[in-house]
């Protein structure tokens, strides 16, 4: 990350698994926030100069010896400080408070009642009343540091708030930044404005500007090449690294054989004609598919995917010769995991991206201009740069494409089969005007068959799993409600239409912050 030139909220993440979403409603002020681990959190403060700093949550107790902790300093720079769930009981105890475990634990819906004001509720609670919140601690803090007074309680929580209102540190033991506490994004807002002072200048508009200048001083008068793999986020990286340099930027499209239908014609066309880009379109096929063959664990089949993208780079990378510099499309999602505190810096190369870093002999430097944004701020600067809506729009695709939707072994058959179910899926819900109301939608072909009995003939045939999800970012998603008359429309189509399947169900699952692909 560079130093932002707007001001800026530090997010120290602690391992709490909603630690992205206090990000979120930071940025939703127009504010510019980064998270990092603990471990870093103090180079970061340094750098930054933020205005605010926010504590996550996390699976820790504070009553270990080994737990993490925020780096001292940040207490006693004046610097506004807002401690969530474990952020309160690692600030208290930090700062002379007492934190006790095992036998307070509060997880889900709560109630708080609020007793004194404060800036931090200002026109968003009342003293006197109660209001819902979610928990989610087994420890507690029993004790307020010196300076602390108490603002309001829960049954399990005597100290819910808690603040130091002459050095601006305020804490809370529930998690404002989740939607099961319908008001909380307002006292992240207090926080973020009103007490840390911030201006909320932070523009997708300024960002472009300042994403391009970033590129120019990077990559010099050097050669880029953009591994683009059909999705929005490869493709907005290199719209806005072609508005920067021009044609020092390549485009290499590699058509592995495992993308949606008309897909590889879709980007070709926008990136050839549409923008005039310089494209390579790598038929690649016959080498993905070989290379995958009998391949049936879902984590086997990614770094397989991953592997041949980084060496078709560096095929493509030598054949065009004197390309310094290798562009993705890496989100901050694929960031903040690659450095989170319970896993480390990631060296597996995730799809396409490489967020641990390029294989050592590839003597090339990583262009990663989206490396600051969530998956809708990506779709934003899209619309921001002229990319077609429908193209911005689209919902997201995986890397490894529809490798990790045909469970178990993938084979041509059955990815010509899954391809035309999905083609049928995503043209109904078009049809229905549910496209852009659902964040993602797709097909899946399960690796069993049924008996079926079609007409007047008996079928042993493949079984299709539909799944539609809705979200903001990725981060959480809930199945999308489908009323029946829609789902027995799209699966008599599917029946009827896509030859070797016989049998259509819907996944309902909900999904928690993570991964809402299917393996």
């Amino acid at each position: 990350m560079t130093t932002p030139q707007h001001d800026t909220i530090l997010i120290i993440d602690f391992g709490s698994q909603v630690t992205q979403l206090i990000a979120r409603r930071v940025r939703e002020e127009g504010v510019y926030s980064e998270v990092v681990p603990f471990q870093k959190a103090g180079e970061a403060f340094r750098r930054l100069r933020p205005k605010g700093v926010i504590l996550s949550g996390s699976p820790e107790s504070v009553t270990l010896a080994e737990s993490p902790r925020a780096p001292q300093d940040i207490f006693a720079e004046g610097v506004p400080v807002f401690g969530i769930c474990y952020g309160q009981q690692t600030m208290a105890a930090q700062l002379g408070g007492e934190v006790e475990g095992g036998h307070h634990a509060e997880f889900g819906r709560s109630e708080i009642e609020i007793f004194a004001d404060s800036p931090l509720y200002r026109g968003v609670w009342h003293v006197g009343h109660k209001y819902p919140v979610w928990m989610s601690h087994g420890d507690r803090v029993t004790k307020l540091p010196d300076g602390f007074e108490p603002l309001a309680a829960s049954d399990n929580a005597p100290f819910a708030i808690v603040a130091d209102e002459g050095r601006k540190l305020y804490a809370v033991q529930f998690h404002p930044e989740v939607a099961h506490t319908p008001q909380g994004a307002l006292l992240i807002r207090n926080f973020v404005r009103d007490i840390a002072g911030c201006v909320g200048d932070w523009s997708m508009g300024a960002f472009r500007e300042e994403a391009v200048a970033r590129i120019r001083a990077q990559v010099g008068a050097g050669r880029v090449i953009c591994g683009l793999s059909g999705g929005v986020d490869s493709a907005v990286a290199a719209v806005l690294i072609h508005e920067a340099i021009g044609e020092q930027l390549t485009c290499v499209f590699v058509d592995h054989g495992l993308l949606r239908m008309g897909e590889a014609e879709e980007v070709v066309g926008l990136f050839r004609d549409h923008y005039n880009i310089p494209l390579v379109h790598v038929r690649a096929e016959e080498t993905f598919l070989s290379a995958l063959e009998g391949v049936s664990d879902p984590e086997v089949k990614r770094k397989t995917i991953g592997r041949l993208f980084v060496e078709t780079f560096e095929i493509e990378a030598k054949r065009i010769g004197g390309a310094e510099f290798l562009a993705q499309g890496t989100l901050y999602p694929d960031v903040i995991e690659s450095v989170s505190f319970s896993g480390g810096p990631s060296v597996t190369i995730k799809s396409h991206h490489n967020v641990g870093g390029l294989p050592e002999r590839m003597n090339m430097t990583l262009v990663e201009p989206l490396r600051e944004l969530f998956k809708d701020e990506v779709r934003v600067l899209g619309r921001e740069l002229g990319l077609p809506a429908a193209f911005v729009g689209r919902h997201p695709f995986p890397g490894p494409g529809l490798a990790i939707r045909c469970p178990g072994a993938i084979s041509r058959e059955g990815l010509d089969i899954l391809r035309k179910a999905d083609a049928v899926y995503l043209d109904e819900i078009r049809k229905a005007g549910l496209y852009d109301t659902i964040w993602q939608a797709f097909a899946v072909l399960l690796p069993v068959k049924t008996v079926g009995v079609m007409g007047d003939g008996r079928t042993y045939d493949h079984v299709c799993a539909l799944r539609a999800v809705t979200s903001v970012d990725g981060m959480t998603a809930d199945f999308y409600p489908f009323d029946m008359a829609f789902l027995a429309r799209v699966s008599a189509r599917i029946v009827n239409e896509v030859k070797g399947i016989n049998r259509v169900t819907y996944d309902v699952t909900s999904k928690p912050p993570g991964t809402i692909e299917w393996e």
